[in-house]
C-alpha cells in the first residue's frame, strides 16, 4: 500500500485503456505505474496517480447506469505557458473544449482525453513583486 500522502488518486471512466494511457503519457507528461491493459492503468504526474478503468475493470463496473457518462469534473493541470502548450497540443493534431478563458486568477483552456474527461491546463496570472 502507497503511504496516504505519496499520492492523491482521481479515476477516469475510459473506453479504451490503451488509448487513454498513449494520451496522458504522450501529451500530458505522466508516467506509466501499472498496466493491467485493456481493464485498468494508472500513470503519475507528480503527486497525482491518475487511474484509468476500462470497461471491464472492477471501478467501471462498480459504476450506477445513470453515472456512466463522463462529468463536469476535471482534472487541474498548472502550466508555466499556456500559449505554447496550446500550440504543441495543436500540433499534435487535439482539440479543445473550450475557448481560453482569462480571468483574475489566471488562463485556462479544457481538452478532453480519448474517452471525453476533461483536463483543465491553468497558467496562473502573474503576481506582482512586493515591495
Amino acid at each position: 500500500m502507497t503511504a496516504p500522502d505519496q499520492y492523491v488518486s482521481v479515476r477516469y471512466l475510459v473506453d479504451d485503456v490503451q488509448a487513454a494511457v498513449d494520451f496522458y503519457t504522450t501529451h500530458l507528461g505522466f508516467q506509466l505505474n501499472t498496466s493491467a491493459a485493456p481493464a485498468f492503468a494508472d500513470v503519475v504526474r507528480g503527486p497525482l496517480r491518475l487511474l484509468l478503468s476500462g470497461p471491464a475493470s472492477s471501478g467501471a463496473r462498480a459504476t450506477p447506469d445513470d453515472a456512466t457518462s463522463p462529468g463536469r469534473n476535471r482534472i487541474h493541470l498548472i502550466v508555466a505557458d499556456l500559449d505554447a502548450e496550446i500550440d504543441r497540443l495543436g500540433s499534435a493534431g487535439l482539440s479543445f473544449r473550450s475557448e481560453l478563458v482569462s480571468g483574475p486568477g489566471g488562463r485556462q483552456i479544457l481538452l478532453a482525453d480519448p474517452a471525453g474527461n476533461l483536463v483543465e491546463l491553468f497558467q496562473p496570472a502573474a503576481t506582482p513583486p512586493t515591495a
